[in-house]
């Protein structure tokens, strides 16, 4: 916090519990406004949001035709139970089930992303009568108890133990096979026949589901190599086991599509979503059903439910910003700018900066890992550092805010997830602060 401290910085400091803090150590800016990919804190200093907030804001701030939409819905019926029909609701689940893949059809909505989860795995496991559920170690599906099981990564420690059930399987990651494998082709194969034999060793027939980020987000942005999606469906129609595509952080035009299974042409059973449906104005999530799940539950009752399931103003934002999505064609656009502009400038950073190991991703998602040495992958911070471990990854962010960007980074990777409404010219911008932060990095490489 630089300048005299603001009533809302003493009231955060005094009175806010944060999440994922040690809540001595912060020091928050404090945000005093935004519009389209920038935002400001109370000093005046202007930052290029290339973290879109927590990946949600993919419309960017204060986006006039969504602000309009929350407006007029407040203005004529700001709350109903879910058990009343809402023009809203029922205009919000029919874009969300066009833009869908396939044959799901049917939207059950939730207040965020967790939540979409948990009622996933519960929507399998009444589905289908078995109780196991796989998930991959390098994942991240939510914060609740159910979802923070499934999750990979290392907040899942401290939070064990928990729901029953959950196995963990190995990814395809070809910068870091854990397949040793040589090629994307190669890794596709040996992923495929380690996903199988977990399924061997589990006994198929206890196997209710298998959730899966379609593209990883936070643990990577990693792009499935060709054929692994298509494979990961093929073995769970095989066995009767229902595929969960947790989309949260790439639907909604991240990657280029609507969702990123579309991409490959894979239709999952269950698609779990939030954040960029209505770029996080008002906390909307959901899950989006395919004919075998929504049979189930077609003449019993389904046993979950939420009091805000489908709140009228977060739908009238799903509503506003799915519009606008159409009518700017988002998804092509991001796919446009993701592969003539982010790749080939990416490529530039990774050929000019010894500390970058590797870039991926698609449309405005991507990744940057870091490294202290190209030849071994040593990664340029421990894996789940803190402290004076984290410090180079600490010393990289402070060089892109001093830049006037906001990044989005997690363990030794920078993440270029703007908001997709930002201009080509913004765009470069970020990428260019980037890359001369990352000299910073190149001073720890060998």
């Amino acid at each position: 916090m630089t300048g005299q401290p603001t009533d809302a910085y003493r009231d955060d400091r005094a009175h806010v519990f944060h999440s994922w803090s040690a809540q001595r150590t912060l020091d928050p800016v404090v945000v005093a406004g935004g519009l389209g990919s920038t935002f400001w804190d109370t000093d005046g200093k202007r930052y290029l949001d290339f973290a879109s907030q927590l990946v949600n804001l993919n419309l960017g701030h204060q986006h006039p035709r969504v602000v309009a939409a929350i407006q007029e819905q407040a203005a004529q019926l700001c709350t109903i139970a879910p058990t009343f029909g809402n023009a809203a609701r029922s205009t919000a689940a029919r874009l969300i089930a066009e833009a869908a893949p396939g044959d799901l059809r049917h939207v059950f909505f939730t207040n965020g992303g967790t939540e979409a989860n948990e009622h996933a795995v519960r929507m399998a496991r009444g589905t289908t009568g078995r109780h196991k559920i796989l998930s991959a170690y390098r994942s991240y599906h939510g914060a609740t108890t159910g979802s923070i099981t499934l999750t990979g990564d290392p907040r899942r420690w401290a939070n064990e133990p928990a729901m029953p059930g959950v196995v963990r399987f190995f990814g395809p990651y070809p910068y870091r096979s854990p397949f040793f494998s040589e090629s994307p082709e190669q890794e596709t194969e040996r992923a495929l026949a380690h996903l199988e034999e977990v399924f061997t060793f589990e006994g198929p027939q206890t196997i209710a589901a298998v959730i899966l980020e379609p593209v990883v987000g936070t643990n990577g942005i990693l792009v499935p190599p060709p054929g692994y999606l298509a494979g990961v469906r093929e073995l769970c129609d095989r066995h009767g086991v229902l595929l969960i595509a947790d989309e949260v952080m790439s639907g909604f035009g991240r990657c280029g599509e609507w969702f990123a299974v579309d991409r490959w042409g894979v239709v999952p059973d269950l698609i779990t979503f939030a954040k960029g449906v209505n770029s996080g104005y008002i906390p909307l999530g959901g899950v989006i059903l395919g004919p075998r799940v929504y049979e189930t539950f077609a003449d019993r009752p389904f046993p979950g439910g939420l009091t805000y399931s489908g709140h009228p103003l977060a739908c009238a934002a799903a509503v506003a910003t799915i519009e606008v999505m159409r009518d700017e064609a988002i998804p092509e656009r991001v796919r446009d700018l993701g592969e003539r502009v982010v790749r080939p400038r990416l490529e530039k950073l990774r050929d000019r900066h010894p500390s970058v190991g590797d870039v991926r991703g698609l449309g405005l998602f991507w990744a940057i890992e870091l490294v202290r040495d190209r030849d071994t992958k040593e990664m340029l911070v421990p894996y789940n550092a803190g402290g004076p471990a984290a410090k180079p990854m600490a010393e990289v962010v402070a060089a892109c805010k001093a830049r006037g960007v906001w990044p989005f980074t997690h363990f030794n990777r920078l993440h270029v997830v703007p908001p997709l409404v930002i201009t080509e010219a913004e765009l470069l911008e970020g990428i260019d602060a980037i890359d001369d932060a990352l000299e910073v990095a190149d001073g720890y490489t060998g």
